[in-house]
């Protein structure tokens, strides 16, 4: 049985090692199909396009900071579900009916190669896909399975990341206060990492109180890395259109750069605080989210 939670250390090469046995199973779990079968192709071009994987990866590691069992059966597959749920959200929202954006992850984005029609059926087809996996996960009992279903459900829909893009694209022209754009930030970012770390904390085996904390960890974590979205929005080298965010309503825009940059050290220092008190068998995860969040604030900060 494959042991997706060897002890990889958690440093850039290490690091490179999960993502890449995250990358083959994702190839391995979206087969190329018919030559013709373009949307087939569009969801392999949505999901496979080189990305910094970073829901799966802290899916993988904080589970082993929890306790799993290191040959955990569905765990990658657990993981995988989650950055088919992300690659989704994003064909979606780069459609021209949402955020009309050209570049993605260093490629022309997926409605740009293949067309509106099949990006939307590719990324129902994901979620369908996705969906399946966590019902059908090894290693789960019925009941835990059943509430990682209702976990990314939650993310997804009405309550989550459908939730937060309509206000985005409702609202975010418009003057707003700042617990008005925090709400949104936390539907559109928040909820799917807190989503992945309850089915992280299942995959565990781990008790309420400590998916409480975890819930405390991934709000924070997803309010930092909007946050560092926004800061860098002006920037070249992000794998996406510059200047996305002009003329919407961003806590850059109303409280400067300087001020959010602050912000976004306390949402992370908050979120090391929770996660400290859960983490018992290891500290992989806080590793991990440090070292990315310094790397990206030294480009983009």
């Amino acid at each position: 049985m494959t042991n997706y939670l060897e002890n990889v250390p958690v440093n850039d090469a290490g690091i490179g090692v999960l993502r890449e046995k995250v990358n083959n199973r994702l190839i391995d779990l979206l087969p190329p199909g018919d030559d013709d079968d373009r949307v087939c192709a569009a969801m392999r071009a949505g999901t496979l396009a080189p990305g910094k994987r970073i829901r799966p990866l802290l899916l993988l590691l904080a589970a082993r900071d929890l306790g799993c069992r290191k040959n955990h059966p569905g765990l990658m597959d657990l993981a995988c579900a989650v950055e088919m749920v992300h690659a989704a959200s994003l064909m979606l929202d780069d459609m021209p009916c949402m955020d009309n954006a050209l570049m993605r992850r260093g490629r022309p984005t997926v409605h740009h190669l293949y067309g509106e029609n099949i990006t939307i059926l590719a990324a129902v087809a994901l979620l369908s896909k996705a969906f399946g996996l966590v019902a059908a996960a090894d290693g789960l009992s019925g009941r835990c399975r059943a509430q990682a279903v209702a976990a990314l459900s939650g993310a997804v829909g009405l309550q989550g990341l459908v939730r937060g893009q309509s206000q985005d694209l409702f609202a975010g022209n418009a003057l707003r206060s700042t617990d008005a754009i925090i709400s949104t930030n936390h539907l559109k970012t928040s909820m799917l990492f807190d989503a992945t770390l309850q089915i992280a904390a299942l995959a565990a085996d781990a008790p309420q109180t400590v998916r409480q904390r975890l819930g405390c960890f991934a709000k924070d974590l997803g309010q930092a890395f909007q946050l560092l979205d926004d800061l860098a929005d002006g920037h070249r080298g992000t794998g996406k259109d510059i200047n996305q965010d002009h003329g919407k309503s961003t806590l850059v825009a109303m409280l400067g750069p300087e001020e959010v940059h602050l912000r976004l050290r306390q949402h992370l220092h908050s979120a090391d605080k929770h996660f400290s008190g859960v983490g018992s068998h290891g500290i992989s995860t806080r590793r991990f989210m440090c070292t990315w969040f310094n790397q990206q604030l030294a480009a983009f900060g």
